[in-house]
């Protein structure tokens, strides 16, 4: 990633608009809750900074294991959520580059828009969803738990060691938690407000504060469609009937020449197309026909893929899974809080040592227990509360990877 934007972001029809000095919410982009340290001589943009933060945190590690479409693959050409994520990025920068948009920004937003993806996709965070809500917590959605993530969970030690909040710009933050909903044939634009990014009640809001974060938004989308059909048919769960379909819809809109959808087709030709119909007095938008077309395509993977049988079957054992795994953590707060979870972490090799490591690093109790220094993020949890029990138990599940909750799950139940 470049260390300063290029000569060739302040060409484009967007470049007047893009977020960079002179724009007249220049300032609110830039904020963050506390000043960052500053190092000597570092060449770096507060973007970059914002980018170099999100890439070394261990949420984004853990994307790797996590699932995009099919739950923990053995097949490694299967996209697992971290390849989702380059795709955006790579979507996204070229968007920016192409518009004359603020390329740094774009990308630090890419690569942390889905730090807070349950494990195990959409269907862990149906269940996390539904035991929130049975325990009156917040109400959980991935958008918003990338927030929480970046905000209040990551840290990075700081030259004298000591662990702090990722503490990124408002543009980066505001990107990454108004990156989903409905795109359509209606235009994307930028708000004019900057509101407390923490008190979103629902998901898609608000549109993003910058252009940026609106070209973040439309390529996910643009970057999910295609890769998920290849995986589909990596894993042969598309019937021949169900391949002629596409393969009529690609006939239908005639500016595709290729016989067959795939995602070098789609990305290409979407890409394209965002790039004929915008401006910035029309927006960022597709054609109407090629909205459209990106809807036919949405529809069809919902119905043929996400909710195939094979997925469905799945999704009950991931129920299994997680309920098992929250159930499992309540009982020794409850009965002993902090004392017990140490003797269950003594007993236990894989769930509760990294359990209690958690409750030392985030709650009251436990940073009384960790060595002087070590830490300097923010205490969520006071755990004489119960909703604050639950919600560490939240949190902390929220971050497991798909091979880490199956893990978990298989110590617990095997004697």
């Amino acid at each position: 990633m470049p260390t300063t934007s290029s000569r060739s972001e302040s060409a484009g029809p967007f470049a007047d608009v893009a977020a960079r000095p002179g724009h007249p919410h220049w300032e609110q982009i830039l904020t963050r809750r506390e000043p960052l340290y500053r190092r000597a001589r570092d060449p770096r943009s507060p973007f970059s900074r914002d980018f170099n933060r999100i890439l070394h945190c261990t949420a984004y590690r853990r994307l790797k294991h996590k699932t995009q479409v099919f739950f923990a693959p053995q097949n490694d050409h299967i996209c697992t959520r971290i390849e989702h994520v380059a795709h955006v990025m790579s979507v996204a920068e070229t968007i920016a580059l192409s518009l004359g948009l603020n390329r740094e920004l774009t990308s630090a937003a890419a690569i942390g828009h889905d730090l807070g993806h349950a494990p195990f996709g959409h269907a862990g965070e149906s269940v996390l969803k539904r035991l929130a809500r049975e325990r009156q917590l917040a109400d959980f959605w991935h958008e918003r738990n990338s927030l929480r993530f970046v905000d209040d969970l990551e840290t990075l030690e700081d030259p004298g060691g000591t662990h702090r909040n990722l503490n990124l710009t408002y543009g980066v933050r505001d990107a990454i938690v108004c990156h989903c909903g409905e795109v359509g044939d209606t235009a994307l634009r930028p708000r004019t407000t900057a509101p407390d990014l923490e008190e979103m009640t629902r998901p898609a809001q608000y549109d993003p504060f910058t252009w940026e974060g609106c070209a973040v938004k439309l390529s996910d989308k643009i970057a999910y469609l295609g890769r998920d059909i290849e995986d589909a048919l990596t894993t042969g769960i598309l019937s021949p009937a169900q391949l002629g379909l596409l393969e009529d819809m690609a006939r239908e809109y005639g500016d595709i020449k290729a016989r067959e959808i795939n995602n070098t087709v789609l990305l290409q030709y979407f890409i394209q197309d965002l790039r004929t119909h915008s401006d910035p007095d029309q927006g960022l938008r597709l054609s109407t026909a090629n909205a459209d077309f990106m809807e036919r395509l949405k529809s069809f993977n919902y119905e043929h893929i996400y909710r195939h049988p094979r997925l469905e079957h799945y999704k009950r054992f991931v129920d299994l899974v997680l309920e098992t795994v929250f159930a499992e953590l309540v009982l020794p707060l409850e009965r002993g809080g902090m004392d017990e979870v140490r003797a269950r972490a003594a007993r236990q090799s894989v769930l509760f040592p990294v359990f209690l490591d958690w409750l030392v690093k985030y709650s009251r109790q436990g940073r009384d227990t960790a060595p002087q220094g070590r830490f300097a993020n923010r205490v969520l949890y006071d755990l004489e509360k119960e909703t604050d029990r639950h919600q560490a138990i939240l949190d902390f599940i929220s971050g497991m990877t798909d091979n880490y909750a199956l893990r978990s799950f298989d110590e617990l139940v095997r004697f």
